[in-house]
């Protein structure tokens, strides 16, 4: 495999780069995805389709589908890349559970992937609330997958064992990007607690999924890095996608690659044995989901 550094995409110290045309998307114009939004403001439910503002809401809402963010729409970290804003936090909502199975079942979803904001000022980080909107959806939706995305827990193992004790299909925490980039990127995370964490996962024969960004000032070389240790804590599913910064004041955007890299990638962990490589300029953790389920 060749491993080309795509950096011939990056811009000048001062200019800033051009979004190419395969990152393009065109505005929203369905009505489905408009009568989803309704759905998702009538349930009182936040997305990180919307809080992240990512660019495939407008496709996934159209689809009638939408990645439930639970525990409020305030964050306790501040990671550099992220939309989702710091702030004050409240106590998790009881109903929360039902709203989101409520929702999922009135989509009719095949597959459900639900996340939230990082919550260090619970002592379980929010774990029981995770499994509560599981047990939920297991319940309304007995026939359908669910996909959890949780965070690192501070690396707490009673509160991924209360995740996992409630049986999701697939449990899914993104290490990002690089460690060499985490104290810019991440400060308040610790790359091996992440890989930990999967290897927890996978070591309980459950499936494990991951995901990074790239774009952010890390190598080819540092991708294909982090590709093998995701593999060698026995990852099945890898999700790797273009960063694109929310904001100016964000974590400054490097380069954008190529799709013929993102190809790259992908045969790479295929190579490694890797289930399913999902590698693509607009991928991003939950971005057909279904499909991998």
């Amino acid at each position: 495999m060749t491993q080309p550094d795509s950096s011939d995409n990056s811009g000048s110290a001062n200019a800033p780069l051009r979004k190419p045309a395969w990152l393009r998307r065109p505005l929203a114009s369905d009505r489905r995805f408009f009568t989803t939004s309704a759905l998702l403001n009538e349930q009182g439910l936040s997305t990180v389709c919307k809080e992240a503002n990512c660019p495939n809401r407008q496709e996934c809402f159209s689809s009638g589908t939408a990645t439930f963010l639970i525990l409020g729409e305030t964050c306790t970290r501040n990671c550099r890349f992220c939309n989702i804003h710091p702030g004050q936090t409240s106590a998790p909502d009881p109903t929360e559970p039902q709203r989101v199975a409520q929702a999922a079942v009135t989509l009719g979803l095949r597959h459900v992937v639900v996340t939230s904001v990082t919550r260090d000022d619970l002592a379980d980080g929010g774990s029981a609330q995770f499994a509560a909107v599981i047990q939920a959806l297991r319940q309304a939706l007995p026939q359908s997958s669910v996909e959890v995305l949780i965070p690192d827990f501070q690396g707490n193992a009673d509160a991924l064992r209360t995740v996992m004790d409630a049986k999701p299909h697939i449990i899914n925490h993104n290490v990002e990007t690089h460690p060499a980039l985490y104290a810019q990127v991440r400060p308040q995370a610790d790359y091996e607690q992440s890989l930990e964490l999967l290897r927890r996962v996978n070591d309980c024969g459950m499936t494990a999924k991951s995901g990074l960004m790239v774009g952010l000032g890390e190598t080819d070389a540092q991708v294909l890095e982090v590709i093998k240790d995701l593999r060698t804590v026995g990852c099945s599913i890898v999700t790797i996608g273009q960063y694109l910064p929310p904001t100016s004041q964000h974590h400054k955007l490097d380069r954008y690659v190529t799709p013929e890299q993102f190809e790259e990638y992908a045969a790479y962990g295929k190579s490694l044995g890797l289930r399913h490589v999902f590698s693509g300029p607009l991928v991003r953790s939950s971005y057909h989901a279904a499909n991998f389920a």
